[in-house]
């Protein structure tokens, strides 16, 4: 409660000071581009204090009509904050330091009633009264004000049917033209360990059973020798041929399910790694085995590029949507742009309309959470 009364008052100044801005800045936000980069951050403030997620970029004219209703609705709120808690300051100061005015010059504890102070009782009498007043107005009437507003922004920002509609058609767009050139990367990168790996060893299999073939009458023990290489080949051919098959669906899936699995992936972590597994219950393949490949990158990064002394694993089901969790105490500072494999992360989840959100400020913690469509 005293954080909610806290976080209501801070949200209810900020909106008086941006709200005067606002009004300054009203001819500039004419233009829809500055009403959008002026409105977003708004938006997403109005969002934290709801608890609820406010991405996605405001429409121009929906940035402006809230530029007027935030003047017309903010200010008043702001002020009302302003004044309840500037009036509580002074009574905390003006109580102990009464004595110390001029008799003529003392200050009006109840500011609003005119209530004239000339002794210690009615000063200490006052000013307890003031401060519980206005400090039961801001722990109670604040905090509504200010998520009123919240709501307010939420609502004249909130893109249309329409709007979002399109808004949805650009995502899956982008996300089918990074499936296509991950796809495409995939299949050229399989047919490369196919062609310089396992079929150079298949080649050369078939090249030294020819030559025990030829020599088997003339000289037996070249052909034992031959016939040794080829076998030692045939083991290293099934070798890469099981490893390019890992990659493209992980048997231990198939072996012991996406729980062994992930038990696995920890008991091989160098980093020492707590894991909280839900039930899952049935998941298709295909999300098994992106929650495999998203878990198995992340650990490696945690291992190769975090510094980590400890991770934590999460993972969970809600309805249809399968949530993971990933978290160390590194130095962070994670970017997709230094090949660390999380683009790669983001398009395989992308793949399946899901989300990927990366936390990862310098000096860490980092944090990789990815929800997952997962209804059969």
């Amino acid at each position: 409660m005293r954080d909610r009364a806290f976080s209501g008052s801070a949200y209810l100044l900020g909106t008086l000071a941006t709200a005067v801005a606002t009004a300054l800045a009203l001819p500039v936000l004419l233009v829809p581009a500055a009403a959008r980069r002026w409105a977003g951050p708004h938006r997403r403030r109005a969002g934290r204090l709801l608890g609820v997620p406010a991405d996605g970029r405001p429409v121009g004219r929906r940035a402006l009509a809230w530029a007027l209703a935030h003047v017309a609705v903010g200010f008043p709120f702001g002020l009302a904050a302003l004044l309840c808690l500037g009036n509580i300051l002074v009574a905390v100061v003006a109580v102990p330091l009464w004595w110390a005015f001029p008799a003529d010059e003392r200050p009006t504890l109840f500011s609003f009633f005119d209530v004239h102070v000339g002794d210690w009782t009615t000063a200490l009498a006052g000013g307890f009264a003031q401060l519980a007043v206005l400090g039961a107005a801001a722990w109670w009437a604040l905090p509504p004000l200010a998520r009123l507003h919240a709501r307010m922004c939420l609502a004249v920002l909130a893109p249309s049917a329409r709007e979002r509609l399109t808004e949805r058609v650009d995502v899956l767009t982008r996300s089918r033209v990074g499936v296509v050139d991950a796809h495409g990367a995939e299949l050229q990168r399989i047919e490369r360990d196919l062609h310089d790996g396992t079929q150079a060893r298949l080649v050369t299999i078939a090249m030294q059973v020819g030559l025990a073939r030829e020599s088997l009458a003339d000289d037996p023990d070249a052909v034992a020798t031959l016939l040794r290489q080829a076998h030692e080949t045939v083991e290293e051919a099934m070798a890469e041929l099981r490893t390019v098959l890992q990659t493209i669906y992980p048997p231990i899936l198939a072996d012991r399910g996406l729980d062994g699995a992930l038990a696995a992936l920890a008991a091989r972590s160098s980093v020492p790694l707590h894991v909280e597994l839900a039930d899952l219950g049935t998941l298709p393949a295909a999300v098994e085995s992106v929650a495999y490949y998203v878990i198995a990158e992340a650990l490696t990064n945690v291992t190769k590029h975090a510094a980590a002394t400890r991770a934590t694993l999460r993972v969970g089901r809600t309805g249809g949507v399968l949530s993971i969790g990933i978290s160390d105490d590194g130095r962070g500072g994670a970017d997709e742009t230094r090949g660390t494999g999380l683009g790669g992360i983001r398009r395989r989840v992308a793949a399946l309309d899901g989300e990927v959100r990366i936390d990862s400020p310098p000096g860490g913690p980092t944090t990789l959470e990815v929800r997952v469509p997962c209804a059969q």
